[in-house]
């Protein structure tokens, strides 16, 4: 732990609602066999072990003015309800739907769009997807407001994004289903069906940065995202990979930034994939103190604005070097 970083020591108040079960349990750290997430937070908190954490959480901020705000804007947004699936089936080429959903989805405001084939290992246990594709977007913070984090003004704007989010995910489901095909819009920030980070990363999105979230080739972490479920013939996107997992083995920006120290330097086994991972049981408790933090993704290099793309070249000059001296 770096010498000039406080020690975070959690509400007591918090704490005594804290389950005997570990949460890096629940999501499968050290888990070598791959096996379907397990509901944990954002879900519904009866239903789960963390529950009372969550609930604690929106106490401690349901009176703060501008959490208030951006929360009645996301509601609004969230009882919107999606347009009657039309009697009247429309059949296109796949490639014809898929130029047109990314159309729709650019219109409505997301900043990007991308298309995954369904994969079991992405839906949580309890839940059943019927449903083939999953169209994912990308709506991007306000860097000014986000790197105020862990002020609450990061956290409003974390949820304003939210609302966006789910505002293209309703306007997409709808336009599908007035042309006579199945669709469900989410987004946060309560857990659907699906995990959205492993879609994200199959369509393209990005890679998985050392602080758990997406690093994109243009906003860096500074994104949420929400999706659409859909029988819909469509053409899927691939992966983008352009170096930022490798600049995350070197870098140590956000692990270094972290109060509770929930970020490590080495990748661990979750679910039967090596991977990023972050402490479950050191992040959650601050987290729920401030609010939402968002340190971490705010202090990511490649968050700042015009960074990404200057980052994104280097490390592709030092991967045609490699390639070169090999």
């Amino acid at each position: 732990m770096s010498g000039s970083k406080p020690v975070f020591t959690p509400n007591p108040e918090q704490m005594a609602l804290w389950p005997s079960i570990s949460g890096n349990e629940i999501n499968g750290l050290g888990q070598t066999d791959k096996s379907r997430p397990h509901p944990i937070y954002w879900h519904d908190p009866d239903k789960t072990p963390h529950g009372p954490l969550q609930r604690w959480f929106y106490a401690r901020s349901s009176a703060d003015p501008q959490l208030i705000a951006a929360r009645a804007v996301r509601q609004r947004v969230l009882d919107m309800p999606l347009s009657e699936l039309s009697s009247q089936r429309i059949d296109l080429p796949a490639a014809t739907w898929t130029d047109r959903i990314k159309k729709v989805a650019r219109e409505l405001g997301a900043d990007l769009v991308g298309i995954a084939e369904m994969q079991p290992e992405w839906v949580f246990e309890g839940h059943e997807i019927a449903q083939k594709w999953i169209v994912m977007f990308g709506v991007a913070h306000d860097y000014e407001q986000m790197k105020l984090a862990p002020a609450v003004a990061a956290g409003a704007e974390v949820v304003r994004q939210y609302a966006r989010g789910n505002e293209v995910a309703k306007g997409v489901a709808s336009f599908i289903r007035e042309h006579g095909h199945e669709a469900h819009a989410h987004g946060g920030p309560m857990a659907g069906p699906v995990l959205l980070i492993p879609p994200a990363l199959a369509c393209g999105f990005g890679e998985l940065g050392k602080h758990g979230s997406l690093i994109n080739r243009e906003f860096g972490s500074s994104f949420r995202l929400a999706s659409v479920l859909t029988d819909l013939p469509l053409l899927a996107d691939g992966p983008d990979i352009f170096g930022a997992d490798e600049f995350c083995t070197h870098c140590r920006v956000c692990s270094d930034a972290c109060p509770p120290d929930a970020l490590v330097q080495v990748k661990q086994m979750v679910r039967g994939e090596q991977k990023w991972y972050v402490d479950f049981d050191k992040c959650l408790p601050y987290f729920n103190e401030t609010m939402g933090c968002g340190i971490c993704v705010a202090v990511c290099p490649w968050s700042r604005p015009g960074v990404a793309k200057n980052l994104v070249e280097k490390m592709s000059t030092r991967a045609s070097r490699k390639t070169l001296t090999d």
